[in-house]
């Protein structure tokens, strides 16, 4: 396995520099529903970027008007569908007992951002009457006293994803039906083949197919009729099939492009500080470590960028406080390097060789390293599980540096420190902030136990 690591370091460092600085790089994991890749980019918060503000209304139906329970599902609702669009950290809170406030960061397709979060969604498959004939995108007054009655609600949907006509190959949603709906659905089909089906979303049919068999097991398709689905479209479905109806319906009562609260101003600031912090640590350690302390944070730089890769790769969103989490990840990666280069200089001082003493420095400080970075993860988690919008940034964040510090403080570090030994220039004792009297002044470990061996022969 140590053969590898030298190759598998390299490799994840070019990895890392390619996902950072290669502009127009797509992945095809993440994206949202309806698109097949996503591009890589590094997410900013709405205090640092500025976004998009949409305030809605609860709207009463009938004699029921929405309480602080359904406002809370709204809520979840509205936050669930903005987040599948991509939109990261979205601020979405209510106000009084029937308004919500949507905040997006970094909003550009606004138009569709309003229709998704405001549509209701209502979704139900409806039998056609025998002897009427639908078309795509017609209104018709579905519930009770109608001639139009679902058979289910959208509430029964189990999953929906993005598919194809499997007779044009045009965009279409497949989707898969709970137990009892799955059922109903069977039975009906085999009872009304060669009759029209609507699904229809808050009262417009999206699609009426012709029933051309039984469909048993619950799998069916969602059709965009001759034209098929735009992308846009069949997100928007699939968002609206996946995370529910809304239980009122909404109505939008203002919007505005806010500008970041903190600014660009703040944010350079901001920059420029932790650069001035890291590098003040950096010229601790070249000072206090000398060799080790240039290897340490040779080790510092190549922690930012797979980082930073990590944070494009998620992607995470930053804002102020998530800055604040990855400078204090630099400190907590610099002092797992502080606790192997005093254990190495102990080692040193005892009179252990070079290469032993850096490997007993490594295996000495491994247990406290270890118990530190696990208490704060421990904490990292509770904070993303149980806090806040900001705080869960923050929190993730300072999991991944953590994570991360832990890799380059043990695997790269050492790496590099087991090559640099091997060359018989850095073997000097004032390299590694110990002097040649020091080293001298004492006899060596192992002349001791030959010692001590002898005399008990």
């Amino acid at each position: 396995m140590r053969r590898f690591l030298p190759a598998l370091i390299v490799v994840i460092g070019l990895l890392a520099i390619a996902i950072d600085f290669l502009p127009n790089l797509k992945v095809p994991f993440g994206a949202p529903p309806g698109q097949s890749s996503r591009a890589l980019e590094t997410k900013l918060g709405l205090d640092l970027q500025g976004g998009l503000r949409v305030e809605y209304q609860a709207q009463c139906v009938a004699d029921k008007c929405p309480t602080t329970a359904d406002m809370s599902v709204v809520r979840d609702i509205i936050e669930r569908r903005v987040n599948s669009t991509g939109v990261s950290e979205p601020q979405v809170v209510t106000q009084g007992t029937d308004r919500v406030v949507v905040e997006l960061p970094g909003a550009t397709d606004v138009e569709s951002v309003r229709a998704l979060v405001g549509q209701t969604g209502r979704l139900e498959f409806v039998p056609i009457p025998p002897g009427v004939q639908v078309t795509q995108n017609q209104q018709i007054d579905v519930g009770p006293g109608s001639q139009f009655t679902p058979l289910f609600g959208g509430d029964q949907v189990d999953t929906a994803t993005l598919g194809s006509d499997p007779q044009t190959g045009q965009r279409a949603v497949d989707f898969r039906l709970k137990g009892d709906a799955a059922s109903k659905f069977a039975t009906y089909t085999s009872q009304n083949i060669g009759q029209q089906f609507a699904i229809v979303l808050d009262g417009t049919i999206i699609s009426a197919p012709t029933i051309q068999s039984a469909i048993p097991g619950g799998q069916g398709q969602i059709t965009g009729g001759p034209g098929g689905f735009s992308s846009q479209e069949a997100n928007n479905l699939i968002t609206v099939l996946r995370y529910g109806s809304l239980p009122f319906p909404v109505k939008e009562l203002s919007n505005e492009q806010i500008s970041a609260t903190l600014g660009d101003a703040f944010l350079k600031q901001s920059v420029v500080a932790s650069i001035i912090g890291i590098a003040l640590v950096l010229l601790f350690m070249v000072l206090h470590y000398r060799l080790p302390g240039v290897i340490a944070s040779g080790a510092l730089v190549y922690y930012a960028l797979v980082v930073l890769a990590i944070f494009r790769l998620v992607p995470v969103t930053l804002t102020l406080a998530g800055i604040a989490g990855f400078v204090l990840s630099v400190g907590m990666a610099v002092d797992a390097n502080i606790l192997i280069f005093e254990r190495t200089k102990e080692e040193l001082r005892v009179g252990k060789s070079l290469p032993l003493a850096i490997e007993a420095g490594f295996n000495r400080a491994w247990n406290s390293i270890l118990d530190s970075n696990v208490s704060s993860l421990i904490t990292a988690f509770i904070l993303y599980f149980f806090g806040s919008s900001v705080i869960r940034g923050f929190a993730l964040v300072l999991i991944i540096g953590v994570l991360v510090s832990m890799f380059t403080a043990i695997t790269v570090t050492r790496s590099v420190l087991r090559v640099v030994v091997a060359r018989q220039g850095a073997r000097k004792a004032w390299l590694y902030g110990v002097s040649d009297q020091e080293f001298v002044a004492r006899p060596s470990a192992r002349t001791r136990l030959r010692g001590e061996a002898r005399g008990r022969v």
